[in-house]
């Protein structure tokens, strides 16, 4: 907005306007008619602008502020906004800006969240997201990744995923995925239920399988690793078939001694022990996962078939010194104790023995019972 007003020029030495301000003066000397002329006037007249509105002042620190968020923020898309889906995205929302597709329309509970959601993943990869996250079912990783429309993605793209198996979306992501796409596969060890108050102390597996040398790919690695190790997170960084041989050997046991309590029909008592309400925490635990995860964890892990081999021979060891034991008593009950017999034997022969050695029978009776 101008203001116009009539002055007179004015020798005065101009103050230096404060930091920042945008406030402007403009003398323009231009006679009047309705003025004093110049012959009454020491000074010709002018008009006096004042520049109000030109310009407002500049928000430095709202725009450091933004250049921070953006100098340390990732653009994430997630693929299958299920339960472990929604589960992550409430945690990476406190940094980073979220995009989600899904076979499942959860648009409505997107956006309730504060995640632009698109039902179709070409929209998706037009956004340019820095990282894709596969958070998707076991079963159903390959079908997806033969479908995924990845030339619209740039083409040093990192893909993550969060799958309970490590060597299979491993080659997976190696057989389908343009080679100048980056690879982290990782296992967040915990879930909707272990992880609904902190992720403090709780283990995170991951393997950089193809990460490019450039630094701003390093980095974007890194900001995404950020993410779990600022929550807390134990950070454990292990080749994908280290972490199957062991997670067969802990996560695909405890996922089957979880089913097999639960079709046992374990129940809460008045009398629990802290034991017993471990089993049933575990129960709870596992019950919640889809069996589709479990088979999963058994299909797609070599090392699970063994652990059930195993499991099996455990329990039936088990069994073999139970009915063992039970197999004696039995015995002993039919035919009666052959300890306490052994026993009665021994105490003969301990009083048949004179000053440390056997009696001699009388010699008249050895060749009498000879003859």
């Amino acid at each position: 907005m101008l203001i116009f007003s009539p002055t007179t020029i004015r020798s005065v030495n101009p103050q230096p306007l404060p930091y920042l301000s945008f406030f402007h003066s403009i003398s323009l000397p231009l006679p009047l008619t309705s003025l004093p002329t110049p012959s009454k006037s020491p000074h010709f007249p002018s008009f006096h602008i004042n520049c109000i509105d030109a310009a407002q002042p500049f928000d430095y620190e709202s725009h450091l502020k933004n250049r921070y968020i953006q100098s340390t923020s990732l653009k994430i898309a997630i693929i299958g906004f299920g339960n472990f889906g929604q589960f992550l995205s409430k945690t990476f929302l406190r940094h980073h800006t979220l995009l989600a597709h899904s076979r499942t329309n959860y648009a409505d509970l997107a956006n309730h969240l504060g995640v632009s959601f698109y039902a179709d993943p070409h929209d998706l990869f037009e956004q340019h997201p820095d990282v894709v996250l596969l958070s998707t079912s076991i079963l159903s990783t390959e079908t997806l990744l033969q479908k995924l429309p990845f030339q619209r993605l740039r083409r040093n793209t990192l893909f993550v995923d969060v799958l309970s198996v490590k060597e299979f979306p491993r080659n997976l992501f190696l057989k389908y995925l343009p080679p100048d796409f980056d690879i982290l596969c990782t296992h967040p060890m915990f879930g909707p239920e272990s992880g609904k108050t902190s992720w403090a102390g709780l283990p995170f597996v991951y393997d950089k399988v193809r990460i490019g040398d450039e630094e701003s790919r390093i980095k974007r690695c890194d900001k995404f690793l950020d993410i779990f190790e600022k929550e807390g997170c134990r950070m454990v960084e292990m080749s994908c078939m280290e972490h199957d041989k062991y997670a067969a050997g802990s996560q695909f046991v405890t996922h089957t001694m979880g089913r097999v309590l639960e079709k046992f029909g374990l129940e809460s008592s008045p009398i629990n022990t802290k034991g017993y309400e471990t089993l049933l925490n575990l129960v709870e635990n596992t019950k919640g996962d889809s069996f589709d995860l479990y088979y999963g964890l058994f299909m797609y892990n070599q090392n699970a078939l063994e652990q059930l081999e195993r499991l099996d021979m455990a329990f039936e060891s088990i069994k073999k010194d139970l009915f063992g034991r039970l197999h004696q008593v039995y015995r002993k009950q039919l035919f009666g104790d052959n300890n306490g017999e052994v026993e009665k034997k021994r105490s003969l022969a301990q009083q048949l023995l004179g000053n440390g050695s056997l009696t001699e029978p009388p010699l008249d009776n050895v060749r009498q019972d000879g003859s």
